[in-house]
């Protein structure tokens, strides 16, 4: 059999040599993350698509070459180009999106999981992984639903995901009824998508001018004649505004009406963490599904989301068979059955960077980060109400502020942004309100302080001219 010329133990990351291979490999990589982050030289490379393509097509050619250059040659180049080209989640100047600065704890426990490359489809790919995650999941889980039965959570890539298998299992509790989905307007488009991908009619969508889910519309609604089952998704923590429902009340209607109940919280359950703001999501434990999202308000590096239940028996309806990965045998032999834990089967263990998190800042830690975002966002907003140049959309809720040039028409705001991003100056969002539009600034980075806000402030006034 032919060895790879370079030699297969100097190529692996795993076994006893591999930690050995791997350090001067990383070494490589940080060195070119710092220097690529010193050329960008703020939170996003200037020039806009097609500087950034051009300059990515220079770095990467030849793509494929006929002899390769060497690991460090590739990491070096390829790296800086990355970072060079990136947006900065860590810069205080970056915050268009829920689009978090990973901690260095939890991307450091990524490296591990990469090294080892654990597959959580089967016991045997992924022992002490399967253990940790069941362990993880269901302690977070019982932070979302502390008087459930028996708490429990599936891992998702993100809250798209955990929003569709919230319909999935209320589709199947239907028992082949046609379901009902009632929803606000101020939700995520993910649960439209989801209504699509699995079949079911469009949902029914009630405006919410005031930005949140109104529990007397929703009771109107569901007053209609209508003998199917019906679920109602709320929100805590807007993508638009970080609004969160009104979620007692949403509940009362939805035990009225006999409706099931699916939150999401994709934005603002990591409020749980904290000693004081955990009351806004009060009524978050009614709901029979709820989805969370630790790669937003959670500072995991992607992709961090979960489905959590307040009963784990509510997930049987997942349960999924393929002899080669859970023989009936193995199974009654007790090695655990890991299908009917995700709709994917191939997944890497990405709860191991939350539970390392965890473990090293403890719930106060991740509540006092939560804290500080949410204080931020709260003194940016005193900010912009002393700027008469400026105005705000409203109050944050959670770490999301919506402002503009005073009186600014949409054009204006728009082109406003765009110039920003143009220059590398800022990256700010958009958000459309019946108001208008409206710049964005999501503050999710734990290290802001309050002369990054008021630079920030700073660089939209000096750009409100054309």
């Amino acid at each position: 059999m032919p060895v790879p010329a370079s030699g297969t133990a100097r190529l692996l990351a795993g076994g006893q040599s591999g930690p050995g291979v791997l350090r001067p490999m990383v070494d490589t990589v940080l060195d070119a993350l710092a220097h690529g982050a010193a050329d960008r030289g703020g939170p996003l490379p200037a020039g806009g698509p097609a500087a950034v393509a051009r300059r990515i097509r220079d770095a990467a050619r030849p793509l494929i070459p006929d002899e390769g250059e060497g690991p460090h040659h590739a990491l070096r180049g390829l790296v800086h180009a990355l970072a060079h080209g990136a947006a900065e989640p860590a810069d205080p100047r970056c915050t268009a999106h829920l689009h978090c600065p990973p901690l260095a704890v939890a991307t450091a426990a990524d490296l591990a999981v990469s090294a080892l490359n654990p597959s959580l489809d089967s016991w045997d790919q992924a022992p002490a992984a399967c253990a940790l995650e069941a362990l993880t999941c269901r302690a977070l889980a019982e932070l979302v639903h502390p008087h459930g039965p028996d708490p429990d959570a599936l891992v998702t890539t993100g809250g798209t995901e955990s929003n569709q298998l919230g319909l999935l299992l209320a589709r199947e509790a239907a028992q082949g009824a046609l379901l009902r989905i009632v929803r606000g307007a101020n939700g995520h488009h993910s649960v439209r998508r989801a209504a699509w991908l699995l079949g079911l009619p469009e949902p029914l969508t009630l405006p919410t001018p005031g930005g949140v889910l109104d529990p007397v519309a929703l009771h109107t609604a569901l007053d209609l004649p209508s003998a199917a089952p019906t679920l109602v998704v709320a929100t805590a923590g807007t993508t638009d505004t970080g609004a969160i429902d009104p979620l007692p009340e949403i509940a009362d209607v939805c035990d009225h009406h006999a409706a099931t109940l699916h939150i999401d919280a994709a934005y603002g359950a990591p409020l749980l963490f904290s000693d004081t703001l955990h009351k806004r999501l009060h009524g978050l434990d009614r709901a029979r599904t709820v989805a969370l999202d630790l790669h937003k308000l959670g500072w995991q590096p992607v992709a961090a989301g979960l489905l959590a239940v307040p009963d784990g028996s509510a997930l049987g309806a997942l349960a999924h068979h393929a002899d080669y990965l859970n023989a009936d045998d193995d199974t009654e032999a007790g090695l655990p059955d890991l299908l009917g834990r995700s709709l994917r089967t191939t997944r890497r263990p990405d709860i191991f960077k939350i539970a390392v998190t965890l473990r090293a800042l403890g719930r106060r830690g991740l509540g006092e980060l939560v804290d500080h975002v949410c204080a931020a966002a709260q003194h940016l907003a005193d900010l912009i109400e002393a700027r008469p140049g400026l105005e705000l959309y409203a109050r944050p809720t959670i770490s999301t502020v919506l402002f503009r040039p005073t009186g600014a028409p949409p054009a204006t705001v728009a082109a406003l942004r765009r110039r920003l991003l143009h220059h590398g100056a800022a990256v700010l969002g958009r958000a459309a309100t019946p108001e208008g539009l409206w710049l964005k600034a999501t503050v999710l980075n734990p290290h802001i302080q309050p002369g990054d806000l008021r630079g920030l402030l700073e660089l939209v006034e000096g750009n409100t001219t054309p």
